[in-house]
């Protein structure tokens, strides 16, 4: 059955199909059916990008990829939305899709959603830290900064929605006794009562530091950057947990990505010149955007980098304590949230994490 579904007055083709979420992922011929009438299924090919627990990634295309149509196929992981709001994601797509900022949406379905293939490489560690490349990054979120709100009233950080859903989540797994506790001890981590408390604390401190609301990635590590050589560009993908968030708080959470993920090398966290320099890239882009110029001065710069200082030293280290405590609880589908980037492992350079210290001290 094929619908016109809308998310926020905007319409976009959905599909009554299921995609099995493993090998031959039954459902997608149907899907490329209708997509791709002029297919013929013998032809159709298949690559394989992700196979983890938040979705599944599969590109489909005929003859050589290089050069041929492709449509991406992403299925959702099993209950992914309970921190996910795949709604969200939708109209999230589709307002950075109309400002050249996204893939276009072919369709969603049942369990996923089918779009655009974005031509590139994506960026490594190395590619990271190249001027030339890590300024078309500042730039890139410069303009998606700048992309405004269709609602009337103003738009509300998303930060603060994520972490009590992620709290409420870890508190009801409490009372699932298909959940193990952890390998951390509950003695040893704070109790939700306390998170709860200090992440009110923790909100109104924030609040003071006025750094504005935009429009956020909210999970921008290197493999959701796309190098396009050819064109000499960056496009970001992967918008799952993209919607409205502090820009400083985007901003700090791609620095931590600089560490790495799977071995973080807190060396590797990006200089105090290299953030100036990218921070310098992303406020020209940011102004002219939003029509307010098209250089930054040194004191606009530097105040963009205490904020962006400030949010890495508290939200590290509130999420740290959030995946502690998830942990601790047997929590393990959500124990790294991604809508909090950055992983909960990462940490500013020079930073030394004290799980005696209050929250708040590290903001005085």
């Amino acid at each position: 059955m094929e619908t016109h579904s809308e998310v926020q007055g905007n319409k976009h083709l959905h599909l009554d199909v299921c995609v099995a979420d493993k090998p031959p992922h039954h459902g997608v011929t149907e899907l490329l059916r209708r997509l791709r009438p002029q297919w013929r299924p013998e032809d159709i090919q298949m690559k394989v990008f992700t196979e983890g627990i938040t979705n599944q990634l599969m590109g489909f295309y005929v003859g050589s990829m290089a050069d041929s149509d492709v449509v991406l196929v992403r299925v959702y992981g099993r209950m992914t939305e309970l921190f996910v709001d795949r709604d969200k994601e939708v109209e999230m797509l589709q307002v950075l899709s109309t400002h050249g900022c996204g893939p276009q949406i072919f369709c969603t379905f049942q369990n996923g959603i089918c779009y655009e293939f974005m031509r590139g490489v994506a960026l490594d560690d190395t590619l990271l830290r190249q001027p030339a490349i890590y300024r078309l990054i500042a730039t890139e979120m410069g303009k998606i900064h700048s992309i405004k709100s269709s609602s009337n009233s103003p738009a509300e950080p998303v930060l603060w929605t994520k972490v009590s859903l992620f709290l409420e989540l870890v508190q009801n797994s409490q009372s699932d006794p298909s959940v193990q506790q952890g390998s951390v001890s509950l003695c040893e981590v704070p109790s939700l009562e306390v998170l709860f408390k200090e992440m009110e604390e923790l909100k109104r401190h924030l609040s003071h530091i006025d750094s504005p609301t935009v429009l956020c990635h909210n999970d921008l590590l290197s493999k959701n950057i796309i190098y396009n050589p050819a064109k000499g560009s960056v496009k970001f993908i992967d918008f799952e947990y993209a919607d409205f968030n502090y820009q400083a708080y985007d901003i700090s959470n791609h620095f931590n990505e600089f560490a790495g993920l799977s071995n973080v090398d807190y060396s590797l966290y990006p200089s105090c010149e290299l953030q100036r320099d990218w921070l310098t890239a992303y406020l020209e882009s940011y102004k002219a955007c939003t029509g307010v110029g098209s250089s930054a001065s040194k004191e606009e710069v530097q105040e963009l980098y205490i904020k962006v200082c400030k949010f890495s030293l508290v939200l590290n280290q509130l999420i740290l304590t959030l995946n502690v405590n998830g942990t601790a609880r047997g929590f393990h589908v959500l124990s790294r949230p991604e809508g909090l980037r950055p992983p909960i492992s990462l940490g500013v350079s020079g930073l030394c994490f004290r799980p005696d210290i209050p929250l708040l001290t590290l903001t005085s």
